[in-house]
Parts: structure tokens; C-alpha cells; sequence
């Protein structure tokens, strides 16, 4: 299959600034995590305040991200039918409606199905932002792009649920609303600013057809991009979020030690984002991906030993470092084997259903490990998820685009 996107450059990655319209869908992704944040932590409190159990209010969590899962290959079909740009807009509008409707449910079987619909729409304007990313980002930057996007996300992710809490003293259903009203802010900027004409193919281009699933699966690279995404997805959106906090206070016996870890490895995120996305235009996709997960599986894999607290903090970070390294080299890579010229919204929903279904099935298996066994091995199992992505990222070759420099 011929990369289309290895075509020559005369400007350095590091010059090329990137588009108004992709720091438009870095705001409202900043926005957006800013609302999930508001009512991530008042949702088992809510769930519970209709007289139900602890593995009732945790299902209602579930709900969200099975929804995701199961309506992924539907919302890429859409991405390709309808374009990214109503796909976008209407997943915010869905999601905007089912969190207002969710701060005014009358019983729980209502909050389970109402927050559970929210995912439709999560997943429809997370895969066509994923497609806008590819369509709008210039093929030497996408590792800065991809790395920008992200650190918008973690960072309003960060500081929603400050905000949350600060609202919920006024009432456990005012976070819903807030989140509604964000997401409907976000919607109506990203409907102003990008046009859908800014998003066609010029008119004397020569029509492409959108990438197939098979045609995606044929490239080496796009399949280990679904390894790593898959193994992401169970290490760090998984286990790192619902288990680490666990064995925290199992073995510290303090609940600020969970929180603490939690924070030192987001900021270890946050910090190797910064610089990994101009490593993935400079030097390539492929050595981040590699390095970041066998960092994670350093990090993530020795926490399970560790008993000193400040060993404990320390391997959380790394985890975070880990995460902030895979990212934008996978998240470029996909872009390189879809290019901007395609549309690939079946090609890009499967990448994040890898991504989804490492992140719902990851805590479950490690938590049934523990339970048998103990955290030691818990989280070498966690290490072995990220080493066994590793095998197919070293046969695979690397897409970034060549870029030459001007003749002197």
C-alpha cells in the first residue's frame, strides 16, 4: 500500500503553526473535559441518592463507556455517510441532552438509561474529532496536533472535578446542568468557526474513496496502532485509574495516598506531552510507541512490589510518562495511514474501540488477578499487556512523512 502522506516539505515541523480550526477543536476539548470532569465525581453520589447499592451506582459509570464501545462502528459509518463536522456537533448536542435530562431523572432506572445514551453521543464526537484531526493537521505536525489535543483534555479533565465538587455543595443535579450548558457553548463555537467547505476536497481534485476497515488492516502499522491502543486503553485508562487507587489504600491505608498517585501520574501525562509530540515529527512515530509502552510497563508492572510510598509515587508518575509518550505517536501514525485526502471513519472508530475495550475489560481481569492471587501479580499482568504490544510496533514501518530541506 503506498503512505500518500510521504510527500516532501521545504518548512521544518517545528515552523509550521498549527490551524485555526484545529486550536478551535482544542478549546472545546478543553471545555468538553472540563464538563465531563463537573460530574464525574458526584455521579456514584447521585446514583446512590435513589436508595441504591455500591455495584448499582458503579453501573451507572459502566454504562457510559459500554455505550461508547458498542456504538463505535455505527458513529464511524456515520463519520463516512454524513462528513465529521454534523457527526461532531450532533454527539455534543446528544451528550448535552442526556446530561440535562439526567439532572432532572425521577429513579434510577431512568439515570442508568439516560447516562448510558450519553455514550452514543461521546462516541460520535470523539471519532469525528479524531477524523477532523487527520482531515485538518498538516501531515509533518500530527504528533504536535495529536499531543496538543490531549494535553487540552487532560488538563480540563483535571480541573473539572474541582469545579464539581464546588457546585455539588449546591446540589448533587447542578453538575449535570453546568455540563450541558458547556457542551452546548462548545457545540455553537465549532459550528461558527469550521465551515464544511473548509473540509471537501478542492473541486478540480480527483474524487478518493474512504478507507475501508480491510483496505486499514492491510497496513502493519494501523495494526499495531490497534495493539497499543488496545494495550493504552487497559494500562492507563484502566487499571492506572480503577485499580491503582485500590491497591493505594490497601497498602498505605490512607485514601489521600490514591489521590496523590492518581495526580502525580497525570502530571506526568501532562508533562511528557509537551515534548512528545515534536519528538513524533521529528524523529518519528514509531520509537515513541515503542519507549512509551515499555515505560508503562516499568511503571505499571513494579507498582505491584512496591510497599515504600515514595516508590509508590514515583512508578505512578513513570506510568504517567508511559501515557504521554504512546499518544501522539499513535494517534499520528493512524492520521499517516489514513491521510487527510480519505475519510476513515469506520478505520478510525475501530482504533478507539481498542482503546475502549482495554480500558472496560482491563480493570475487570486485573481486579479478578488480585482477588486471586494479589496486586503482585495483578499488575505484571498489566506489564505483560504492554510488552506483548510491543511485537507487532517492531515490524511495523514508520509513517512519518519525509520532510527535505531546501536547496541551498
Amino acid at each position: 500500500m503506498r503512505d500518500s502522506t510521504r510527500r516532501s516539505s521545504t518548512t521544518p515541523p517545528e515552523k509550521i503553526p498549527i490551524p485555526g480550526e484545529i486550536k478551535v477543536l482544542i478549546g472545546s476539548a478543553f471545555v468538553i473535559a472540563i464538563g465531563f470532569g463537573l460530574v464525574s465525581p458526584v455521579l456514584p453520589a447521585y446514583a446512590r441518592s435513589f436508595d441504591v447499592g455500591v455495584a448499582a451506582a458503579s453501573l451507572v459509570v459502566s454504562a457510559f463507556a459500554f455505550f461508547r464501545l458498542v456504538f463505535a462502528p455505527a458513529g464511524g459509518a456515520l463519520v463516512t455517510r454524513l462528513g465529521e463536522r454534523p457527526v461532531y456537533l450532533t454527539g455534543l448536542l446528544v451528550v448535552a441532552a442526556s446530561s440535562l435530562a439526567t439532572a432532572f431523572a425521577q429513579s434510577y432506572a431512568q439515570l442508568l438509561v439516560l447516562r448510558g445514551l450519553g455514550g452514543i453521543g461521546s462516541t460520535m464526537f470523539t471519532v469525528s474529532a479524531l477524523a477532523l484531526l487527520v482531515r485538518l493537521a498538516p501531515p509533518t505536525i500530527r504528533g504536535r496536533v495529536s499531543s496538543a489535543y490531549a494535553s487540552s483534555f487532560l488538563v480540563g479533565g483535571m480541573l473539572g472535578p474541582v469545579f464539581g465538587g464546588a457546585l455539588a455543595t449546591f446540589g448533587l443535579r447542578l453538575p449535570f446542568v453546568a455540563y450541558a450548558v458547556a457542551l452546548v457553548l462548545a457545540a455553537a463555537v465549532v459550528g461558527f468557526r469550521l465551515s464544511g467547505a473548509a473540509l471537501r476536497p478542492p473541486a478540480d481534485a480527483p474524487p478518493r474513496p474512504p478507507m475501508l476497515l480491510r483496505e486499514a488492516l492491510a497496513h502493519p502499522t494501523y495494526r499495531a496502532c490497534l495493539a497499543s491502543a488496545f494495550a493504552n486503553g487497559w494500562c492507563n485508562f484502566g487499571v492506572r485509574v480503577a485499580v491503582l487507587p485500590q491497591f493505594a489504600v490497601a497498602v498505605h491505608d490512607e485514601t489521600w495516598v490514591a489521590g496523590v498517585s492518581l495526580a502525580l501520574a497525570a502530571a506526568g501525562t501532562a508533562a511528557t506531552l509537551q515534548v512528545a509530540g515534536r519528538v513524533a515529527d521529528r524523529t518519528g512515530r514509531r520509537p515513541l510507541v515503542l519507549v512509551g509502552l515499555v515505560v508503562t510497563a516499568l511503571g505499571l508492572g513494579l507498582i505491584g512490589l512496591s510497599g515504600d510510598l515514595l516508590v509508590l509515587l514515583v512508578l505512578s508518575a513513570v506510568s504517567g510518562v508511559g501515557a504521554g509518550l504512546v499518544n501522539p505517536g499513535q494517534q499520528a501514525a493512524v492520521a499517516d495511514v489514513v491521510t487527510a485526502e480519505r475519510s476513515g471513519g469506520t478505520v478510525l472508530s475501530t482504533f478507539q474501540m481498542a482503546q475502549d475495550a482495554g480500558a472496560i475489560g482491563g480493570p475487570i481481569l486485573v481486579g479478578v488477578v488480585a482477588d486471586q492471587v494479589g496486586y503482585g501479580w495483578a499488575f505484571a499482568t498489566t506489564a505483560a499487556v504492554s510488552l506483548l504490544a510491543l511485537l507487532p510496533w517492531l515490524r511495523a514501518p514508520e509513517t512519518l512523512p519525509r520532510v527535505e530541506e531546501p536547496a541551498g
